[in-house]
């Protein structure tokens, strides 16, 4: 059961991987990962039960997340004291992306 969390959670960009990033910071790694185990066979005992393949849930970006890391990141930028004008170019060029990013994912 572990040994198939570690793998789930080495996937590029997929919904295990992101559940244990989202428990490892509350529970720590091996709860985490039993979590993920448990996962993985309750979805193993529906495609079994259901005779279905199994569908991996939608994966929806966090719009609050995102800004959060944005806000993050150019902070740490001015404690190292680099320009306040290549900052706001970057806050800019940031906005401008994340904004035609979100429009791309809600047409689909």
């Amino acid at each position: 059961m572990i040994e198939c969390g570690w793998g789930a959670t080495r996937k590029k960009d997929g919904f295990l991987k992101r559940k244990y990033e989202n428990l490892v910071g509350r529970r720590g790694k091996k709860k985490a990962l039993v979590a993920v185990g448990h996962k993985i066979i309750v979805a193993v005992y529906h495609v079994i039960n259901d005779k279905q393949a199994y569908k991996e849930p939608v994966l929806h970006s966090n719009p609050k997340k995102t800004q959060k890391q944005i806000r993050n990141y150019l902070n740490r930028f001015k404690e190292l004291g680099i320009d306040n004008s290549l900052i706001q170019s970057l806050e800019e060029t940031l906005k401008g992306r994340l904004f035609t990013e979100q429009q791309k994912v809600s047409r689909i």
